[in-house]
Parts: structure tokens; sequence; C-alpha cells
């Protein structure tokens, strides 16, 4: 256009030629009638044509020939467009004043509509969501505005699909970025949160308070039954050595007996062997049992010239009155039960120590329960 003024500036000029001056216009004019003929839109948009004022048709992407100087293009943007919602402060259900701000993603469908039906678009869509907004925030408690985020989104574009589909529009989704209570129930809200985890603390503790006390008297528990077995162990060995220590004092006392027998016997054979007297009677008890002991004790019988003289063993009575067999049994059931008692109090002094490497507490060693001291054991000790 300037330089098509100054073309005419020069033509002004008396020394121009006047025809040179109208074929310059014409081709100013040819120029700019080409120029509103010719209408680009872009990719992304689309051209909604009004003639005198008429709406026409949309135009698609790319070049468009259009009426010139009577034709007017109004394009729409047909990409999903952000719409922020302004704060807007509302009265829940349960009369809790709150702030709120949302953000709507909004396409248009059908550009016709979109200018045919609304004036800007933009500016309706805004409005309905502001008043559905703290209508939707009206009907619910507190409570469910802070926590139930998406069920709030939901019902705000349920609430804006149908107005806007018959403008063209479509809600794609709804964003509630902020909903804030006011300052007062804020505080009761922090006092709440905070008392509660106080008592949850409190709960954790006396949990802990207790489950500790458990495991003590647990402890306690499997100490006293140790120290329990121990004392059962002690007493059954000490009861059976005085019960051992008792049979040897009565084999004893009754081996002596026959000894002072033999001895009465040998000293009354020592006087009738000073006697002048020929013929000598002998008890049979006598040299039968001097004989026995003649055997056991030195191994050999007493020889009369070339003839041994016959003796015999002690017979199973008598064994088994002097408890010749029963001493030997008796004390080989002493060793093998100390034996085993030494083995189990190893293994057990090797499970303490065990315990006691791996850091833990004597106190937590499981003992058996069939070991545990019954009052028919105590009375069995007794009794041996």
């Amino acid at each position: 256009m300037n330089e098509l003024v100054a073309t005419v500036l020069q033509l002004e000029d008396p020394g121009i030629d006047p025809m040179l001056f109208i074929g310059a216009l014409v081709l100013a004019v040819a120029a700019i009638t080409v120029w509103q003929m010719v209408e680009i839109v872009d990719a992304y948009n689309r051209g909604a044509l009004t003639v005198f004022g008429e709406y026409r048709k949309l135009l698609q992407p790319g070049l468009n020939i259009v009426p010139p100087f009577v034709s007017r293009v109004y394009t729409f943007d047909m990409r999903t467009q952000t719409i922020d919602v302004p704060t807007q402060e509302a009265i829940t259900r349960d009369n809790s004043p709150v702030t709120a701000d949302a953000v709507v993603y909004i396409r248009v469908m059908d550009a016709k509509r979109a200018f045919l039906e609304v004036d800007e678009y933009k500016n309706a869509v805004s409005n309905l969501a502001q008043t559905t907004l703290r209508a939707v925030l009206g009907d619910m408690e507190l409570d469910d505005t802070l926590s139930r985020r998406e069920m709030i989104n939901e019902r705000i574009r349920q609430e804006l699909d149908e107005p806007t589909d018959e403008w063209g529009i479509r809600v794609e989704s709804v964003e509630v970025r902020e909903v804030t209570p006011s300052p007062d129930v804020k505080g009761a809200m922090e006092q709440q949160t905070s008392a509660e985890r106080k008592r949850r603390a409190m709960i954790l503790e006396a949990q802990g308070e207790r489950r500790s006390a458990v495991e003590k008297a647990e402890g306690e528990k499997q100490s006293n039954i140790i120290r329990a077995q121990g004392e059962k162990q002690s007493q059954i060995l000490e009861a059976q050595g005085d019960s051992i220590s008792t049979v040897l004092r009565a084999k004893s006392a009754e081996s002596m007996g026959e000894r002072a027998v033999i001895d009465k016997g040998m000293d009354a054979l020592e006087n009738i062997g000073q006697s002048e007297s020929t013929t000598f009677v002998m008890p049979q008890e006598l040299t039968s049992m001097v004989g026995r002991y003649g055997k056991h004790l030195s191994g050999s019988d007493v020889q009369q010239q070339d003839r041994q003289l016959e003796s015999l063993d002690f017979d199973d009575e008598t064994r088994e009155l002097i408890g010749l067999d029963d001493i030997s049994k008796i004390l080989g059931e002493i060793d093998e039960e100390l034996e085993m008692d030494v083995e189990e109090m190893e293994k057990e002094a090797q499970a303490i120590q065990e315990g006691e490497d791996m850091g833990q507490s004597p106190d937590s060693i499981d003992v058996p329960r069939d070991e545990e001291e019954t009052p028919g054991e105590e009375s069995e000790v007794d009794s041996q």
C-alpha cells in the first residue's frame, strides 16, 4: 500500500503521462483485489466465511478463494484449549466455607455451531464452569471436598457436557487444582490431626510395653525352668548316691557278719586243735563258708596231701543275700546315669554359650516341657 501511495503521488506530478498514471492505478487495484480474494487457513484452524454478513461455509486448511471486499473470515482453533477457572468461594453442605479453582480442557468439534450458537465460546465455558464448581462444592460435605477430588472433577464435567455440546464444544476433562477451607476450619483440622497422631503414638507405645513385659516374663519363665531342671537333676543324683551308699553299707555289714562267724569258727578250730582229742565235729555251714570264702578271697583251695578239698561256689540265694551281683549292676547304672547327666549338662551349657554369642539371652533358651519336674518324680526320689 505504501508503494501504491508513493506511485500515486509521483503520478500527480504534471510531468507524468496520464495513461501511465491510470495503468499504475489499475495495477494497484488488481493487486488489492487479489489480496482480498486469497485466504490462507492454518492446518489446526477452521475458518467461518461470511459474505455481506451472511454465513456461507467453513474454510478448510490451505489456500481458499473468497469474494473480495465483501467477505470476512472468523478462524477457530481446533486443538485442545485450556481455560482457567478463577477462584470461587462456596459453602459446603455442613456450612464450612471453602475456596477452589479449576482448569477446564475443551476442544471445538463443530466450528459452525461455535460461530453461530454462542458468542465468545471461551468466556461462555469459563462462566459456566464457575457456577458449576460452586454448585458441586455446595452439594458436598467438607471432608468429601478434600478427599474425593476425582468425584468433583467428574461431576463438573458431566454438568458442562450438555450445554457445551449445543455450542459444538466438547469438555475433555476438568481438574480442580485446590480446595482450601477457611483459616478457622483449617486450624481445627490441624488440631484434630495432631490429636489423632498422639492417640496412635500412645497405642503403639502401650503395645510395645506390653510386648516387652510378655517377653521379659517369658524369659524369666524359661530361666526358672532351667534352674528347676538343674535342681531336679542335683536332687536325683544326691538321692541315688544316698541309696547306693545305703546298699553298700548294708552289703558290707552283711559280709562282715559272715567274716565274724568264720573268725569265731577258726578260733574254735584252733582251740580244738590244741586239745588231745582226735575226733572233731564241725558244722557243715562253717566248712562250706570257709571253702567259698577261701576260693573267692585267695583263689585257691586248701589242699591235704595230694587231694584237693572240694569247695562250692556261692549259690544263687547266698549271692543274692550278700548282693554281689546287685552291687556291680548298681555301680554300672550309676556310671551310665552320671555320663548321661554330664552330657546333657554339657549340651545345655553349649546351647547357652551359643545363645550368648548370638546376642540371645540365656533366659530365651527353650526347655522341653516333658523335662519339667512333676510331683511323681519327686516322690520317687524320696522313696529311693
